[in-house]
């Protein structure tokens, strides 16, 4: 048995006497008699050709795992998982039909839009309907508007979910719990028609809240005719509809939270308050910030169907949005040019703060969705 020392690996070799030659390493052949007393030179030959085959061997498989392309992958692993790929085709069909093949007609944001002519036809205006939009009147004002409402969801709505699952979390009664789950989800499936016919009716002149706020001394009056509430009438409503079926996702994730971790925060003398913080809370936060990201990233997106089922003039000032506006150049003044810039703007400012708020998760955190 001979032994031997190297550096590192190489792919041509020369051999000569004791040393192998490789690029610009050589390999010296440390030869040391063994117990056999044998040291001759075609013994010396062949343990030195089956150094370098072996090294050449070693080489090549590094060499094909490096070359295995994305295409081989991915061909392996769509034979291998052949029905997920199938189930994934529709979707993408979907996709492709009404989310991304309408998107070439997002270029009459850039030319003067006449639909006898049609898109191509149409002459070119280059950035004449941004500019139209940023001085206008309406800029200033459904843009703080939109950031205001959207804001306070996040502040208020945000939260709301992760507070409800930590306490449904907390109910040990099986039939209780499913109760409670039961009535918090319902609102979602209510339609949207009905729960704004519903607010109407309980902040009207003669509503429920309003009577129940008249009982304290304020005056009677239909709290949607006041601007200053119009933004707590929207939030809280939402909150009320959407919070139940929003939690379904950390239930979802507190149930991946090893049981293990609670049975030694119990040991070391935790209660269920000290547990929740220590526990609990780390076990959802990647949950979180995955979600506070998509939230960050709609930022600019309150939906207009419910505020145009709710507001009136008296409360334009404060509940006209970018996506109300849209609706209003669009389809009531047959602006289109006009109205489709608004949208790429607005998508813009929604792409801006994704991207910034998963470069701060990123960065902050070990959490990010890409």
């Amino acid at each position: 048995m001979y032994l031997f020392d190297y550096n590192k690996q190489n792919t041509e070799y020369l051999i000569h006497s004791d040393k192998v030659y490789a690029g610009n390493n050589s390999y010296t052949m440390n030869w040391k008699e063994t117990q056999y007393g044998i040291e001759t030179k075609p013994v010396r030959l062949l343990y030195i050709l089956f150094f370098v085959c072996g090294k050449g061997m070693v080489n090549s498989m590094k060499q094909v795992k490096q070359n295995d392309s994305y295409i081989s992958r991915l061909r392996r692993d769509i034979i291998m998982n052949k029905s997920v790929y199938v189930m994934i085709i529709p979707v993408l069909i979907y996709y492709f039909i009404f989310s991304y093949k309408p998107m070439y007609g997002a270029i009459i944001a850039f030319k003067e839009f006449v639909p006898g002519k049609g898109i191509w036809g149409s002459p070119w205006v280059g950035f004449k309907q941004f500019e139209s939009f940023f001085n206008s009147y309406y800029f200033a004002r459904t843009l703080k508007n939109t950031v205001v409402i959207s804001l306070t969801s996040i502040v208020l709505g945000f939260p709301a979910p992760i507070i409800l699952a930590l306490l449904i979390n907390e109910i040990k009664g099986k039939h209780f719990k499913k109760t409670v789950q039961t009535i918090t989800y319902m609102p979602h499936f209510i339609s949207l028609v009905v729960v704004c016919g519903l607010i109407r009716d309980f902040v009207g002149n003669d509503g429920l809240i309003t009577r129940f706020f008249g009982l304290f001394g304020f005056p009677n009056v239909s709290m949607l005719s006041k601007p200053e509430l119009f933004v707590p009438i929207y939030v809280l409503s939402d909150i009320w509809k959407e919070v139940g079926f929003s939690s379904i996702i950390y239930l979802a994730a507190l149930t991946s939270i090893d049981q293990e971790l609670y049975e030694a925060a119990i040991i070391d003398g935790a209660g269920r308050w000290k547990q929740t913080l220590h526990v609990t809370l780390p076990g959802l936060f990647p949950t979180i910030i995955v979600l506070f990201i998509l939230r960050m990233g709609g930022i600019m997106n309150v939906g207009f169907e419910k505020i145009i089922l709710l507001y009136n003039p008296a409360i334009y000032d404060t509940a006209d949005v970018i996506s109300t506006f849209v609706y209003r150049k669009g389809l009531q003044q047959f602006s289109w040019s006009y109205s489709s810039a608004v949208g790429i703007f607005n998508s813009a400012v929604n792409f801006f703060f994704l991207i910034v708020s998963n470069w701060l998760s990123r960065k902050l955190t070990d959490s990010s969705l890409w």
